[in-house]
């Protein structure tokens, strides 16, 4: 199996990359059909793809926050909101407003509503986003596998920084905080990657979040991020590790990600999934064209 790495360099509309994971996941989807249909023989699936990028300031609301209303931000000049940004709406706009962002008076980042797991978050600079679009019984994963595989492959790129990450009963990857703050061992971990997937007949989107820099903390603090009251979030840099890219993280984590999938799924008697043999780039125009 061959995995494919579509990654933006620069700060990318986050529409545009959801148009590009709709795309995806439709052509496995569409695949998924033919095979269940098909009473010959089906051509061979689309390779999976990993889309990371790092998006322009961005809110968006998982299943358990959709405004009543809708799933999609309306078309008047009134947002439908969850209660969780009713509190920020005038930081707020809708989809693609482009021009109206960082006025010192107006909105600072846009709202979107989205149909991953999970409650309210942002994304934005300062931050490494990875979308993973799988087939997931190709690869051998149960949904909590797979959430399990997300999480560890941060676990495993937080360790290659020399910092130890924390799974727990909470949603994300967590770390403790640095020694250096005089903590006395019993203040809570904070959140320095959040995790949230959408899966239609095994086939899954959407991925992590990343902090990399302390530039999106603030927007955090607006916000009680994944519903969890009192916790705070962090980043690499907030944890003492200065000087590192969005891209060197995008990098470490698919590489992680491959060694996860290999050596957790796709080996031994009990393993079922295909081995990644290959990841290669491609371009925007690839998927699209």
């Amino acid at each position: 199996m061959r995995l494919a790495h579509l990654h933006f360099p620069d700060i990318t509309s986050f529409t545009r990359v959801a148009a590009l994971q709709q795309t995806l996941t439709t052509r496995l989807l569409a695949h998924k059909k033919l095979v269940a249909d098909a009473a010959t023989t089906t051509p061979p699936p689309p390779d999976p793809t990993i889309i990371t990028f790092t998006p322009n300031p961005v809110y968006t609301t998982g299943r358990r926050d959709l405004p009543p209303s809708n799933t999609s931000p309306s078309s008047s000049k009134t947002l439908s909101l969850p209660p969780a940004l009713e509190p920020i709406r005038s930081l707020l706009t809708p989809p693609e407003s482009g021009s109206k962002l960082h006025n010192k008076n107006g909105p600072i980042a846009e709202y979107h509503p989205t149909l991953r797991g999970g409650q309210t978050t942002y994304h934005g600079p300062g931050q490494m986003v990875a979308y993973t679009i799988l087939d997931l019984r190709r690869m051998g994963l149960s949904p909590r596998c797979h959430i399990r595989l997300l999480e560890n492959s941060v676990v495993d790129v937080l360790r290659s920084y020399g910092l130890d990450g924390l799974i727990t009963e909470d949603p994300g990857v967590w770390v403790p905080r640095p020694s250096s703050t005089g903590s006395n061992g019993d203040e809570l971990p904070r959140k320095i990657t959040a995790v949230g997937v959408h899966l239609r007949r095994n086939i899954s989107s959407y991925g992590i979040g990343f902090n990399v820099t302390e530039e999106p903390m603030w927007f955090f603090r607006q916000i009680v991020a994944c519903g969890l009251e009192g916790r705070e979030a962090t980043s690499l840099e907030g944890q003492g590790i200065k000087g590192v890219s969005t891209d060197e993280v995008a990098g470490r984590f698919v590489d992680a990600f491959v060694r996860r999938v290999n050596n957790d799924y796709a080996r031994g008697q009990i393993a079922l999934g295909e081995k990644i043999e290959e990841v290669y780039k491609v371009s925007e125009q690839d998927i699209i064209c």
